[in-house]
């Protein structure tokens, strides 16, 4: 799976089918090795004799002086720790300096992550990616691949940068606020293949003296007063038993801090867990940080944080999606604590689970609540947003884990001034004993003037010593579970599905009006049996036909037993195509960049074929050897019309990936994926300022790609204040205002 806005290609990143985007630099040959984790394929760096040994790429790839960049790989070998550079180049090829990683802390013959960050120096203009390790003698393998260079790979929406996020690039994102010191370090430990968020060099608070210890990020982003922010970071504890935290903070207009919300990692053991800590911004609330630290450290030890993030909430703690569940964050996740939830009546306790990870439906903690005798508790939640009249659904995770269980679902409701209006309550069901999670809900309607809902999960405990947890609470309103929506101006459709589990395998197909079906695109490739990470989904499909109703098939599959557990088909949408004598142009991975276009002449298509044609002395026919006849090559004559027109379909052509060509209805040309050649596109008169240009682009028809869709899909305002210290900085980077809607830096 190709890694989105990699600047190596598929080969080089994955090593498949073969090494040929690496070359040998210094002591060392190149083999292709099997047993790498993004394909079978990987890097095997063989020395020739004791000492440094590096690899590099084989191409050199265009960088901006002064812009950053970053590279990563997963790295291998039981006896040599490794390291990884960008080696900048300038015009003539020739080295500028190398901006080297931290070697591994330690070797190990598990996959695990190295990387490195740096800015282009003055006079670069192109860089390489130094793989390097130092053996003691001749003969020594190194084992590399999924390897990145590009731009930052941030986490979507993060208010940090990605030296504050990640510690790539220099210390002064972070620093010490007491009893310490920060340093980077680079652990080993091992990261799955598609996580692209941490990894490799860490911020590092060694304790000074015993006592606490804290370390604090430099950076103080804005915020909005009454939105809730979540703040996180993975977390090394220097033992399992170490009280390490991370804390979100809020701070008033003059710098002062006027809030921090804590959150206490219970490790299961000293690798890197996610901690999650999250609080709505109070009134006077203008920047947010975020801290982590040690209680009651021991000097010399050492807590580590990676992937650090600040962010808004969205409908997962990793996702872009809007939230749509009122529940606090705190309420609803049990992450730093049982919340605002309080035992009403019964003889239940309550807690947050331990350790990291045990008991989880979402994220990594639990509520686990206990009832040492048969009865029934009733536990209450805080008071959450709701519309009068409204349908709302409250809803809970449940496992049962010892004794016996009932469960239902009450809502509380409230008006303006806070006076009670009434409870409705659900019926009850018995909870299964297999140890397996199940959503409790029920739709529920807001009663006349109800301005707030409280949620009572009445459980009953049907056996003594009797255990349950509650996880990933919501109060929604209740939307359709799935819905389609034609977009004519960008010709695709946006399909959202909700009510999904992530216990279950996702897949999504196109479906004609003649019955054929294609998978759709999502962000990691096509929707083919993907994993479930929210109760809600949504992605838009780019490549839909125009002119012709299209459905969707969404089908889940019980990740572990692989039985089909449901299946349902949407109403059809159709894209209206408009002017039949425009096409359009559009790129699978990148669909910001889609483009309609006036049509002066279609393809007069061919079908290339290899033959070979014998002629046999005394005979009348030939005999002939052919191939399989190719798929179909012809030129594509089109008209850009304004400057921007121009320049936009330049970058749309400028990357050489698949394209798809779709012509309107009724002009006789199905869609086609295609290959565009050496393009042409002269003025259509000798007139010097003529805007209109006419590009003859030969097609060459070709399979569907499988990448996933990169790009900016998350980009927004807010991450241009992150990453460029002024406007005039923007002036550099990008070539146009359209250029920077895309974040296609110039390079």
């Amino acid at each position: 799976m190709a890694i989105p806005g990699n600047f190596l290609s598929l080969t080089t990143e994955t090593i498949d089918p073969n090494t040929s985007g690496w070359l040998a630099k210094t002591n060392c040959t190149l083999n292709l090795g099997t047993g790498g984790r993004s394909g079978d394929g990987c890097l095997v760096v063989k020395s020739v004799a004791a000492g440094e040994m590096q690899a590099r790429t084989y191409s050199s790839y265009p960088v901006v002086t002064g812009t950053t960049y970053a590279a990563f790989a997963d790295a291998s070998c039981a006896s040599v720790p490794e390291r990884i550079g960008i080696r900048w180049l300038n015009a003539g090829g020739g080295e500028i300096n190398i901006t080297w990683g931290l070697t591994t802390a330690s070797a190990s013959s598990t996959w695990h992550r190295i990387s490195v960050g740096g800015v282009a120096p003055v006079g670069a203009t192109a860089a390489q990616v130094l793989l390097s390790s130092s053996p003691t003698g001749a003969g020594v393998n190194t084992f590399y691949e999924n390897v990145y260079f590009g731009w930052p790979l941030r986490l979507p929406g993060n208010l940090l940068s990605f030296n504050a996020e990640q510690y790539e690039v220099d210390t002064s994102g972070w620093a010490v606020e007491s009893n310490g010191t920060v340093s980077r370090t680079a652990p080993m430990i091992s990261w799955p293949v598609n996580w692209y968020y941490s990894g490799g060099e860490m911020v590092t608070l060694t304790v000074t003296a015993n006592g606490d210890a804290s370390a604090l990020c430099t950076e103080r982003p804005p915020v909005t007063p009454g939105t809730e922010y979540v703040a996180f970071g993975y977390l090394s504890p220097p033992t399992s038993t170490a009280s390490v935290w991370v804390e979100l903070r809020f701070y008033d207009a003059g710098g002062a801090q006027i809030s921090a919300s804590r959150s206490i990692l219970a490790a299961p053991g000293t690798g890197a867990y996610r901690q999650i800590a999250s609080a709505v911004a109070p009134t006077t609330a203008a920047t947010a940080s975020l801290a982590f630290g040690i209680t009651s450290g021991t000097a010399g030890q050492a807590v580590r944080g990676d992937g650090l993030v600040v962010k808004a909430r969205t409908a997962t703690v990793l996702s872009s999606e809007p939230n749509d569940n009122v529940v606090t964050f705190s309420d609803s996740n049990f992450e730093q604590g049982i919340g605002q939830w309080t035992v009403a009546s019964g003889a239940a306790a309550i807690a947050r689970s331990t350790p990291w990870g045990a008991q989880a439906f979402s994220n990594a903690y639990s509520l686990t609540v206990t009832s040492v005798t048969a009865t029934a508790s009733t536990l209450r939640s805080g008071k959450y947003p709701v519309q009068e009249l409204l349908n709302f659904k409250p809803r809970a995770g449940l496992k049962r884990v010892a004794g016996g269980w009932t469960a239902a679902l009450a809502m509380r409701w409230y008006d303006a001034s806070d006076t009670y209006l009434g409870t409705i309550t659900s019926a009850t069901a018995a909870l299964p004993s297999d140890g397996q999670w199940y959503w409790f809900d029920v739709d529920m309607t807001a009663p006349a003037g109800a301005v707030a809902g409280q949620i009572d999960l009445i459980l009953t405990a049907t056996a003594a010593s009797s255990t349950i947890q509650v996880d990933d609470v919501r109060l929604q309103q209740v939307l359709p579970s799935t819905q389609v929506t034609g977009r004519n101006d960008t010709a695709s459709i946006l399909l959202v599905l909700r009510g999904l589990s992530t216990a279950n395998l996702m897949t999504v197909y196109r479906i004609l009006p003649d019955g054929s079906r294609s998978l759709v695109r999502g962000r990691q490739g096509l929707l083919d049996s993907v994993p479930v990470t929210d109760d809600t989904f949504s992605v838009e499909d780019y490549e839909a036909p125009l002119g012709i109703p299209v459905a969707y098939r969404v089908e889940q599959v019980r990740a572990s037993t692989g039985t089909l557990v449901s299946w349902w088909l949407t109403d059809p949408v159709t894209v209206d195509p408009g002017d039949r004598n425009y096409c359009w142009l559009k790129d699978p991975s990148r669909p910001q960049l889609n483009m309609r276009l006036l049509v002066k002449s279609a393809p007069d298509w061919e079908q290339p074929i290899e033959q070979s044609v014998m002629r046999i002395r005394g005979r009348q026919t030939a005999i002939v050897l052919s191939g399989e006849r190719s798929g179909r090559e012809g030129p594509l004559v089109l008209w850009s019309q304004i400057d921007g027109e121009r320049e936009a379909l330049r970058l749309l052509l400028s990357s050489g990936s698949p394209l798809l060509w779709q012509a309107a209805p009724g002009m006789g040309e199905s869609d086609v994926y295609v290959s565009v050649g050496n393009s042409a596109f002269p003025r259509v008169t000798t007139y010097a300022p003529e805007p209109w240009r006419e590009w003859t682009l030969p097609l060459i028809e070709v399979d569907r790609p499988l990448t996933g869709v990169a790009g900016s899909a998350t980009w927004t305002v807010q991450d241009v204040l992150v990453e460029n210290a002024t406007v005039l900085s923007l002036l550099a980077r990008y070539a146009t205002v359209l250029d920077l809607a895309l974040d296609q830096r110039t390079v």
